[in-house]
């Protein structure tokens, strides 16, 4: 179980912002999947007005998110290509441990991307 995680904010003029939440301030974020959208609040009281919308992440161990994996769970999917496995030669398939689409409290990065801008800019590191 990560203790904590890093949230990556994509925004429209193509900078990043990088959030850390720790402990229970997560629990908001728990059952959202990927390609879900939330209000800003949840994250950070400063981010009212913003609308963010999940694009994906990776657990503490390091493996990817996929959308087309409903809950929480891991599985070995033979890909050919996209999220997870990213192919050396035209053909070749390969069984990648992969994470379901659902946030649960073993994620250790989030990254989500901007819907709707608020009033107040994003905290930039």
């Amino acid at each position: 179980m990560a203790e904590r995680t890093i949230i990556n904010i994509g925004q429209k003029d193509g900078k990043t912002a990088k959030i850390i939440i720790e402990g229970d301030a997560r629990a908001p974020l728990y059952g959202l999947n990927v390609g879900q959208e939330f209000e800003g609040d949840i994250i950070n009281p400063d981010y009212n007005g913003y609308t963010f919308k999940i694009t994906g992440g990776s657990d503490d161990t390091g493996t990817p998110m996929r959308f087309e994996i409903e809950g929480p769970i891991r599985k070995k999917l033979l890909l050919s290509g996209g999220v997870g496995y990213r192919k050396k030669v035209k053909g070749l398939r390969k069984r990648k441990l992969i994470r379901g689409a659902e946030v649960q409290d073993d994620i250790a990065q989030l990254n989500v991307k901007v819907i709707k801008e608020g009033n107040k800019p994003l905290l930039q590191d």
